[in-house]
C-alpha cells in the first residue's frame, strides 16, 4: 500500500529526471525490453 509521499522538486531537478527517464527509456527499447514503469514514472513526472 502506497501511503502518497510528496516530494518538493525545483523545475531543474524535474528536468534532470525526465532526461534521464528518457535515456533509460530508449536503453532498455534497444535491448527490446519493457519500458512500462519507466513509462509510468514519466507520466508522473510530466504532470
Amino acid at each position: 500500500m502506497m501511503f502518497g509521499n510528496k516530494y518538493k522538486f525545483t523545475y531543474d531537478e524535474i528536468k534532470i529526471i525526465v532526461m534521464a527517464l528518457v535515456e533509460l527509456k530508449n536503453r532498455l527499447i534497444e535491448e527490446d525490453r519493457y519500458t512500462d514503469s519507466v513509462d509510468d514514472l514519466l507520466v508522473r513526472f510530466m504532470s
